[in-house]
């Protein structure tokens, strides 16, 4: 998932005022990450997209914008979208992995995540540095990144974030190595979600993945496990139980497929770059630029009509360029076969 800004050729007027030729186009902000005061603004439409991508470890496919929604800026775009999106399995179309990045995951859980799970879509999401980190508990477990985590935890694992492009390999082990110890601490998930969005989590010892003194079981004479030193004077519900309950309100916002920011996140989430794609090829001037001025037509249904067409050619270009790779890749194997049978 991925919005743009699309500008409109009418000129904008100044804030609060009123008489702009086209009277559907508002004040934008083109980076949603950003303060206001650091970001740019334009005056126009917002246009969110939903491309295709592989599955996870699955063959490549053309990367095509399955839906389109344009909105004007006074109105949230990831919610424009979602709405879109919630309506695929009435069309015959199941959702899968959802990926977006922290413009969308930031948002209230009401317009983003808790309707798309409803729709069966499994989410897989950068967080907003705000969103990142301990964000409270629950029956005692900290709730952090959308996972809870036993309450005697180291708190440097808990400060993770996912690691930045151009990491050396070194950086890469290094970090999948505090990802898996951070895993050990993670509640496992006793019951998956019901119809209610209420899960059942059952605390890391009781799975064998710590040792831990109020849980005897766990203190076997394998010391490959972390141990805690240190269990809390009064053990809350979570050391004290069995399993504990956790509505659909916890880590609604955060809540998603992989564990954030591990290395099966990681992987997962690279495929999000076919919308950063999508968005590279409808602003490119070498074939088709939607700055200001494409086209000179006012109002929000003339913009969405012709951007509809100016998806659909293309969606056309990659099926063409999709289906040439994969000729090419065809007719390179029998050559590669008969190498080896000439080596051999």
């Amino acid at each position: 998932m991925d919005w743009t800004d699309v500008e409109s050729w009418s000129r904008p007027v100044p804030a609060g005022q009123t008489g702009a030729a086209d009277p559907e186009a508002r004040w934008g902000h083109r980076t949603a990450n950003l303060k206001i005061q650091k970001g740019e603004m334009f005056w126009g439409y917002y246009l969110g997209a939903a491309t295709m991508v592989a599955d996870e470890n699955g063959p490549p496919v053309a990367e095509l914008a399955r839906r389109i929604t344009v909105c004007s800026s006074a109105h949230d775009p990831a919610a424009a979208l979602a709405s879109v999106l919630c309506a695929l399995p009435a069309d015959g179309v199941p959702l899968g992995d959802v990926l977006a990045d922290s413009g969308f995951s930031h948002r209230v859980p009401e317009t983003w995540a808790t309707p798309l799970r409803a729709a069966g879509a499994a989410l897989v999401q950068d967080l907003h540095p705000n969103d990142r980190g301990p964000q409270g508990t629950c029956q005692g477990a900290i709730i952090c990144n959308g996972s809870l985590y036993c309450p005697a935890i180291p708190k440097a694992p808990l400060q993770l974030v996912a690691l930045p492009p151009g990491a050396s390999d070194e950086q890469v082990e290094a970090h999948d190595r505090q990802t898996g110890e951070l895993a050990r601490y993670k509640l496992g998930v006793h019951a998956g979600e019901d119809a209610d969005g209420y899960r059942r989590h059952t605390c890391p010892a009781t799975a064998a993945k710590i040792r831990c003194p109020p849980r005897p079981t766990s203190m076997a004479p394998r010391r490959d496990r972390p141990e805690i030193l240190t269990p809390p004077r009064h053990p809350p519900a979570c050391c004290l139980q069995q399993t504990i309950t956790t509505g659909p309100q916890v880590a609604a916002k955060t809540r998603q497929k992989h564990d954030y920011p591990s290395k099966e996140w990681r992987r997962s989430y690279r495929r999000r770059t076919g919308a950063e794609r999508l968005n590279a090829t409808v602003k490119d001037p070498a074939t088709r630029s939607i700055a200001r001025g494409w086209i000179r037509l006012l109002g929000l249904t003339p913009t969405m009509l012709f951007l509809t067409c100016l998806i659909a050619v293309r969606n056309q270009r990659i099926l063409i360029a999709h289906q040439a790779r994969q000729d090419e890749d065809t007719r390179l194997v029998p050559r590669q076969d008969l190498g080896s049978e000439i080596l051999t």
